[in-house]
């Protein structure tokens, strides 16, 4: 996959734990934890919005591309 998601590493550094997010973002453990698993197939700018807010960040803080290697691309 090309985006790679950084949200677990933006938590520690703001020390918050998943329950703590996902209750200030008004998600589910379980959805936080597909997000943070790069598990998510899309995500909704409502939601990058309230995770950016609680986090104090910007969404390329926690969203980052690399281009798929050529073994990647079937």
């Amino acid at each position: 996959m090309a985006i790679i998601v950084n949200l677990d590493v933006m938590m520690a550094k703001r020390k918050i734990s998943s329950g703590e997010l996902s209750e200030k973002i008004g998600i589910t453990p379980a959805n936080l934890s597909i997000l943070k698993n790069q598990k998510a197939k899309a995500v909704r700018f409502s939601t990058l919005n309230d995770i950016c807010k609680a986090l104090d960040c910007q969404p390329g803080d926690i969203l980052e591309y690399q281009p798929d290697t050529p073994s990647d691309s079937n």
